[in-house]
């Protein structure tokens, strides 16, 4: 799956990009690092994207922030650069290979200190303490296996203060969503979630054609 929206030419995408925040050094480094693995390069969000994940950690004036599937750590860098004074952002991820790249990004980039990484499965990392206080979360975002998409959604969204904000990614499967067959486990769970988080009362919901189709739940 290509981080880049199928729904743009190659002329268009590159437009896009090219009126988006640039990547840095350190950010064009990493997309370098991540593309040498080969096909799993595709998990890793589009230029554009990012820009996108720095804004939103802008525009809730992100203290509080949790990942859920960090890969080589591009949406974390995002974020990390992002978050208000004293910000801290909890990412989690099964894969110590994986994020071993995107801590030393992290580390040249000099937001290390604001990135608790915790390997193990989501779900377990969520039901338990987060940050070690009582402060509710201002922005998550989920980006991991797709069946855990419900439970990633049910444990954050009553840890999110009103006003925060969880993000939800590849929501559109490269278009395959729409399509019924459940012979795709990701495509039938995406639609399962899909289904799920527009009913959900406790947020406003908006799906974006960015990327692979990214997910806004804002907690009312």
């Amino acid at each position: 799956m290509s981080p880049r929206s199928f729904l743009l030419t190659d002329a268009l995408a590159a437009y896009v990009t090219a009126h988006s925040e640039p990547l840095d050094p350190v950010a064009r480094d990493l997309v370098a690092r991540t593309e040498a693995l080969g096909g799993v390069a595709g998990m890793q969000i589009s230029p554009d994207q990012s820009a996108l994940m720095g804004v939103l950690a802008r525009l809730t004036g992100a203290r509080r922030a949790v990942e859920v599937g960090t890969f080589t750590g591009m949406s974390a860098l995002a974020v990390a650069r992002a978050l208000a004074p004293g910000g801290r952002l909890l990412c989690c991820d099964v894969s110590e290979e994986w994020t071993a790249i995107g801590r030393e990004a992290w580390e040249a980039a000099g937001v290390a200190d604001r990135i608790d990484l915790r390997i193990g499965p989501g779900a377990e990392t969520l039901a338990g303490d987060l940050f070690g206080d009582d402060e509710p979360i201002d922005l998550a975002f989920v980006d991991a296996d797709k069946p855990g998409y419900v439970t990633y959604h049910d444990l954050l969204v009553p840890r999110l203060r009103p006003g925060g904000l969880l993000a939800v990614d590849n929501t559109l499967w490269g278009g395959d969503v729409v399509e019924p067959d459940e012979s795709d486990a990701n495509r039938t769970a995406l639609r399962a979630y899909n289904d799920h988080a527009v009913a959900d009362d406790r947020v406003d919901t908006v799906m974006l054609t960015v990327a692979d189709g990214l997910t806004l739940n804002v907690r009312r």
